[in-house]
């Protein structure tokens, strides 16, 4: 006779339809971890990665000799390693839950698990991007004490990032632009700079990213509601808040074999043997393994700046 194979006490079809579930509402609230270089560790073969960067060469200006054979360049490899670290959460749910079916309520804690999971995964990614240290305060302001409310961001200081990148030979995103990191609130300001072009205008020839705004000095902006805002930290405790601009490569992301998609795991009631003896609990929750990784300083521009308010 065919057997069914369960999962935790649920079919592999349910298995599924939760998984579904957790990650139609994890994807959208991705933002910071779909611009790293992607790379995936065997199983078994520990939890630690190497990225290897091939060091530039400097140009050959020095004419050949006929019939000598010229030295040769040693290549030099900038190695940076990233371990893989494991995050996860997940809810109870009651037995009297379970009288006005379970169902329902599973799909509904699947929809919350899926938002925290991917505000978890980007959290995770902004924080490491974040700490890069090729920093732009707005309006040639010296640190982030000294930046002001009306220091706000603009066409000016996204050229000057624009600049910082090319001088540094990053790569664009898409080989053409530079991708832009911005919340609400610069969103706001950005929009009401004269040279702004709002996604609308070019969405018919352009292949778009998930949540673009538009576009402005070689870079296309897209939203996240998670930008760091360090409260109080500018000048007469304005609040300071910081919108990425990122080149290739930038950073990475680490996982083993797909662990960075969340895969969520539910134990009905019954499940725990005599850890529930009267099966007063289920249990719905998700885990993740993953690293993320900055590359290339110099790929990437975090801008400082105020916002109108």
């Amino acid at each position: 006779m065919a057997t069914t194979q369960t999962y935790s006490g649920l079919s592999a079809e349910q298995k599924t339809f939760y998984n579904r579930t957790l990650l139609s509402r994890l994807l959208p609230t991705l933002v910071f971890a779909k611009y790293g270089q992607k790379k995936s560790a065997p199983k078994r073969e520990g939890d630690t990665m190497n990225f290897r960067k091939f060091n530039s060469l400097a140009a050959a200006t020095t004419p050949l000799t006929e019939g000598v054979t010229p030295a040769g360049k040693s290549l030099s490899i900038t190695a940076v390693t990233a371990t893989v670290k494991q995050y996860g959460d997940y809810v109870e749910i009651s037995d009297k839950l379970d009288m006005v079916g379970i169902d329902p309520v599973l799909t509904e804690t699947g929809e919350l698990l899926g938002e925290q999971a991917g505000l978890t995964v980007d959290t995770i990614v902004r924080d490491e991007v974040c700490a890069g240290t090729n920093v732009q305060y707005a309006n040639a302001k010296g640190s982030r004490g000294a930046v002001t409310k009306t220091d706000v961001l603009n066409s000016t200081e996204v050229r000057k990032a624009v600049r910082t990148l090319r001088k540094a030979n990053a790569k664009p995103i898409d080989g053409k632009s530079f991708v832009g990191i911005v919340g609400a609130d610069g969103e706001f300001d950005l929009m009401s700079d004269p040279y702004w072009q709002d996604v609308s205008k070019y969405a018919a020839s352009t292949q778009i990213f998930d949540g673009e705004l538009g576009k402005l000095g070689g870079v296309r902006f897209v939203r996240a509601s998670n930008t760091p805002v360090f409260a109080g930290a500018g000048n007469a405790s304005a609040d300071v808040h910081a919108t990425m601009i990122i080149g290739k490569d930038a950073y990475g992301i680490v996982d083993i074999e797909g662990s960075s998609k969340p895969e969520m795991i539910v134990k009905p009631h019954g499940s725990a043997g005599s850890a529930d003896p009267l099966n007063q609990r289920a249990t719905s929750g998700w885990k993740a393994l993953f690293t993320a990784k900055r590359l290339e300083e110099l790929a990437m521009v975090r801008i400082e700046h105020g916002v109108t308010s």
